[in-house]
């Protein structure tokens, strides 16, 4: 796991409010989770970067998606392992990775290792459809 470092985006909650939804809010700034098989991202094919929705930090390519058909967006690795912080989580009584923008700070998702989907890096980034933006690169 990554150490956690001190976001270079700092903002109120009053701030966050302001510019994200309040379903937004939730995923990104109190560490919420959409419902599975409802965000945008779940089974787009579209060839692009996708980047934090609070920051526009650069997080993940098109090419590391996958089709893991857990509900989520699935990436097997970050397009740069700096822009993501990598956190133990003991809640809900799991043992789990929380993944979070490096750049702000906001939940992301979760990340899973050794599940056997045969992807380079055998890990699974679960992120939320709504943590995330894409840029199509129009290849």
């Amino acid at each position: 796991m990554t150490q956690q470092t001190r976001p270079t985006v700092v903002k109120s909650d009053a701030e966050w409010r302001a510019q994200l939804t309040p379903q937004e809010f939730h995923v990104l700034r109190e560490a919420g989770t959409e419902r599975a098989f409802t965000g945008e991202y779940t089974d787009t094919k579209t060839i692009g970067v996708y980047h934090c929705r609070a920051c526009q930090t650069e997080l993940f390519r098109s090419d590391t998606k996958f089709e893991s058909h857990c509900g989520w967006p699935s990436f097997y690795a970050p397009s740069d392992a700096k822009n993501v912080v990598l956190i133990e989580d003991n809640t809900l009584g799991m043992k789990r990775v929380e993944v979070r923008c490096a750049t702000c700070n906001s939940h992301l998702g979760h990340v899973f290792h050794g599940e056997g989907y045969g992807t380079p890096t055998d890990d699974r980034y679960c992120i939320n459809s709504i943590s995330l933006t894409l840029e199509p690169t129009g290849k």
